[in-house]
């Protein structure tokens, strides 16, 4: 944290780059109304970036330049698109570093985590490279003699892709891969608060080899060009990651205009401590879990359900060990938490933290206040909270997106799981013990869609089904082959060489 100030005052200042809309091949900026959006550094304020905010015009041509990319694409053999992904994958390798870096400046988290966020694209790209060799389909027997029967996968058209800033690379990379792999053309709206990151991935993707109109990329804020797209009659699929509130419009507007729809949202995640943990282990989770990325993850630890038999030895631990973090500039090698992505973000968190402190009556056992003098002042810092509450307060139910956390104690293992399944949530769950009983039952009765067992929430592998239950999504998972699903159609084949008409389902038994 001492070196946080020379850190910053080491960086560079270079002229903020012009970025530009990429559509049917050609990067270009907007020239339709001339708007545009500044992208800042969370940990100082500079200025990164101006990028031009996309217009209905800009929408329409990205829109009719994947439609006519995607009848060339959908013939492109399957093999040589996963090739394609793998050139991709070769490129990220050689980039890591320059693009880790330029991810911390623009979203805050410190470099470990934006390396490994760049390493998740590179994972991403192999693993669907690999699915080119494969992209099964099933071949079966028939009912009736002489005819073949099997099932195919088919793209399915233009795919409207909405990301979130927290994961700048690997979200969208666990969109586009599949989806392109899958024969399908894609069209990315990122965050408007990690333009460069979304830049610097298609511009990867350009010199892989991606034929023109197959990605495009514009910007502009959910509440106009999102919209835009979700609308769009030329689009056939949106796949969008952020709030409930928002997938939910975006689910009702899919529906209405026959759109295949995946929506990962929200979460409420905890982790459970059972009197027989590790306590080591499960102070090392929990600190992960709850402060990695300043919190700003959908798989946070904003919960944190423990036997009352360990709470007072394990919350004086986590309490210490939380004082202890050093809060700075994420390209501070020595920093262990970054910056809030925006002092709106910061804004709400701090809101939460009130409502914890006056409406909840809970208690605060540390942090809950804004960072903003000396070293923090021209960031968006805010200090590990903590809080000892019960399931039913708002801060231990509604999604703060932030470094805070609330301690709740419990008296069992039967109302650990009840607690941590008292959700409208249902993406992770977390429980350290050593009882193998235990183990297998929280398995079975965790209401997540992911499950942790000595381990925290936090920390998903490429090659997994990731998403949730209840309303952290509408049933679609990422990652892994569970995303082939939602990026393909099935299409059931018969090819009946008999030569006579054959009635499949029509009962001829005891006919002459």
């Amino acid at each position: 944290m001492r070196k946080t100030k020379a850190i910053l005052q080491r960086i560079p200042r270079r002229e903020p780059m012009k970025g530009s809309h990429f559509i049917n091949g050609r990067w270009g900026r907007s020239t339709h109304n001339g708007k545009c959006f500044e992208n800042r550094d969370p940990a100082n304020g500079q200025l990164l970036s101006v990028y031009p905010e996309a217009t209905r015009q800009d929408v329409d041509e990205a829109v009719q330049g994947a439609r006519k990319a995607f009848d060339l694409w959908r013939k492109v053999a399957v093999a040589k698109r996963g090739e394609i992904l793998l050139k991709a994958m070769r490129l990220l390798e050689e980039r890591k570093e320059i693009v880790a870096q330029a991810m911390t400046r623009e979203m805050g988290k410190v470099l470990a985590e934006t390396r490994g966020d760049v390493q998740e694209a590179i994972d991403t790209a192999f693993y669907y490279a690999g699915e080119g060799r494969r992209l099964f389909g099933q071949t079966t027997t028939s009912e009736l003699a002489d005819k073949f029967a099997m099932s195919v996968r088919m793209p399915v058209g233009v795919c409207a892709l909405i990301t979130p800033w927290n994961f700048p690379m690997a979200i969208p990379s666990w969109k586009i891969f599949p989806a392109l792999l899958c024969g399908n053309t894609v069209i990315l709206k990122p965050s408007s608060l990690t333009p460069d990151s979304a830049r610097h991935l298609v511009e990867v993707l350009q010199e892989a080899g991606i034929p023109e109109g197959v990605v495009s990329l514009i910007y502009g804020s959910g509440a106009t060009v999102g919209i835009w797209l979700t609308e769009h009659p030329g689009v056939d699929l949106v796949s969008f990651t952020g709030s409930s509130l928002v997938g939910s419009k975006v689910g009702e507007t899919c529906s209405r205009t026959f759109k295949k729809c995946g929506l990962e949202m929200g979460g409420k995640n905890a982790q459970i401590v059972m009197d027989d943990a590790n306590l080591s282990l499960a102070l090392e989770g929990a600190l992960w879990g709850a402060f990695g990325t300043t919190g700003q993850r959908c798989t946070a630890t904003s919960r944190l359900i423990v036997h009352e038999n360990v709470f007072k030895e394990f919350s004086e631990q986590l309490i210490a060990r939380a004082e202890s973090l050093r809060v700075g500039s994420g390209l501070d090698p020595d920093v262990q938490m970054g910056p809030m992505i925006s002092d709106a973000q910061r804004t709400k968190v701090h809101h939460y933290v009130q409502i914890g402190k006056n409406k909840d009556g809970a208690t605060l056992l540390t942090g809950g206040q804004i960072l903003c003098k000396g070293e923090y002042e021209r960031g968006f810092f805010y200090a590990p909270t903590i809080f000892h509450g019960t399931s039913e307060m708002t801060i231990a139910q509604e999604e703060i997106f932030g470094p805070v956390t609330v301690l709740i104690s419990v008296k069992s293992f039967e109302e650990a799981i009840r607690v941590l399944n008292h959700s409208a949530y249902g993406l992770s769950g977390s429980i350290y013990t050593q009882d193998v009983n235990r183990v297998m039952r929280a398995i079975q009765d965790m209401q997540t869609g992911i499950t942790y067992i000595n381990a925290p929430t936090i920390g998903a592998e490429v090659h997994l089904p990731f998403g949730g239950v209840k309303h952290t999504g509408n049933g679609h998972r990422e990652a892994g082959t569970t995303a082939l699903e939602i990026f393909s159609e099935w299409k059931a084949v018969y090819i009946d060489y008999s030569g006579k008409l054959q009635k499949a389902q029509i009962d001829t038994h005891g006919a002459e």
